[in-house]
């Protein structure tokens, strides 16, 4: 499976440098400056938060020496400034809803770690960064359709199923999976598949509970439409309304409504077509008739799934799974002592900070390929479907209640990232003030590398402050 995104970066090729014309030090800016928006596009269409994005740019720029350069960020285009005197260019961002693979953002984290420390020429950082955006999925069409049937699988064991909620979800699985591989090879398609995929599994479902065919309900409907809850772009308006970037913080909070108002359009119309069933039938109490283990070994079979599904990789599984435990183990016991939105709310405390630490390990992603599936893992919209369904059969109110619930459980799991990015910024300067000098007088390494790079300064940020230090380099600060 190729990435849809790919497709239209093709429409911006690199290009080279003419040195008839040009000066070799303007050569060298105009491809430093290709190279920021190539990566900083690349880096939105991947799902970062645009303040995050402006704070990886000005580390690169300071990096290769353009400590004034200038960056304005948004959802769906970058601005470029080496100078505030210079002219600025601007670089559209492809916003398809495949966004990037779990491989595909890891690499390109992996070329924003060499460019901070400008150990990559920026031309051929460029291509690289273009080279990412078109690489096919490791896994073959068959595979991959596999990893959504596990996913949805993993899915539907946390919701406590019986073994035939399990077997009828994982049809549901194929069929969606199905959809979405068409829809990543034709783009026109994609602001359709919520709507598609919410229709073919609610009208299954209905119809199949209906006429008494098979034991459906909402545990065998919820987990194949999770993928499509707006878990991260909600998340990310949070975080960038509260680093001040209305513009593209109203914009995701937008573009998460139209998901979900979508979503519920499918449902209300496979209702409207194909009846409902009595309540009784489609919303039952939890039959967790497989064991204590289920939701457990739900996890796993999530992680998996993920991994295949999205191609995380290769060697990043212990680490994906290292984050679903802790928010799974974080909402588990928020729920029991406080409730399910405090439950959702402390699971994603504990997963961000867990995720930072884990991208710095060798076996780790970047953060940002943990935050997606530990949202689905937290099933924050599972309630808002049900509440579409309730809404039909059972009133406006009890539905409008659920829907409104769904709104707040998600809102909870989008503080807690924020919190726990908080948290993780608040304990840095800690770190690297009191902890770190006092470690450096030990004769051994007593904390691993990674502390540092997670909890210390940056490589742009420690140069920058050693050259403004007595008797080093002045800088233009």
């Amino acid at each position: 499976m190729r990435s849809t995104v790919s497709k239209s970066w093709h429409d911006f090729p690199v290009t080279e440098p003419q040195q008839d014309s040009q000066s070799p030090d303007a050569a060298r800016e105009a491809a430093l400056q290709q190279f920021l928006l190539y990566l900083g596009s690349a880096l939105t269409a991947a799902g970062e938060a645009v303040n995050e994005v402006q704070d990886h740019l000005q580390a690169v720029a300071a990096a290769y020496g353009a400590t004034r350069a200038r960056f304005a960020v948004l959802p769906t285009f970058v601005v470029v400034a080496l100078d505030p005197s210079r002219p600025a260019t601007l670089e559209p961002t492809p916003q398809l809803r495949g966004v990037l693979r779990l491989d595909q953002t890891s690499a390109l984290f992996d070329i924003l770690k060499r460019a901070t420390r400008a150990e990559i020429d920026p031309a051929e950082g460029s291509r690289q960064v273009l080279e990412v955006v078109d690489r096919p999925s490791k896994y073959r069409t068959v595979s991959t359709l596999a990893g959504h049937v596990v996913l949805t699988m993993g899915i539907c064991l946390i919701l406590q199923p019986t073994w035939s909620d399990v077997a009828l979800a994982a049809v549901f699985g194929l069929v969606v999976g199905m959809l979405k591989l068409v829809g990543a090879r034709w783009a026109p398609a994609q602001t359709l598949m919520p709507i598609a995929a919410a229709f073919i599994v609610s009208a299954l479902t209905f119809l199949l509970a209906n006429q008494g065919w098979a034991n459906a309900n909402l545990r065998t409907m919820i987990p194949p439409l999770v993928t499509f809850l707006p878990g991260a772009a909600l998340t990310m308006a949070v975080i960038e309304l509260s680093a001040g970037q209305m513009v593209a913080g109203a914009s995701r909070l937008v573009s998460g409504g139209l998901q979900l108002v979508l979503l519920a359009f499918g449902i209300v119309s496979a209702a409207e077509a194909f009846g409902l069933p009595s309540v009784e039938v489609l919303v039952n109490a939890p039959q967790n008739l497989i064991g204590w283990w289920a939701p457990w070994l739900g996890m796993v079979v999530f992680g998996i799934g993920v991994a295949v599904f999205h191609s995380a990789p290769s060697g990043s599984l212990p680490g994906l799974f290292l984050v679903l435990l802790a928010a799974f183990v974080g909402q588990q016991v928020g729920s029991a002592f406080f409730g399910g939105y405090v439950g959702g709310f402390i699971g994603a405390l504990v997963m961000t900070p867990t995720a930072r630490l884990v991208e710095r390990t060798r076996f780790g992603p970047p953060a940002l390929v943990s935050f997606l599936p530990g949202f689905w893992l937290l099933v924050p919209g599972a309630l808002g479907l049900i509440g579409v369904t309730e809404y039909i059969a059972s009133g406006p109110i009890v539905g409008v209640q659920d829907f409104l619930g769904t709104v707040g459980a998600m809102v909870a799991i989008a503080v807690g990232v924020l919190c726990g990015y908080l948290l993780v910024d608040s304990v840095k300067p800690l770190y690297r003030h009191t902890v770190r000098p006092a470690l450096d007088l030990l004769p051994f390494q007593l904390m691993p590398s990674s502390w540092d790079a997670a909890f210390g300064e940056r490589e742009s940020d420690r140069t920058n402050r050693k050259e403004r230090e007595p008797g080093g380099s002045e800088g233009d600060g």
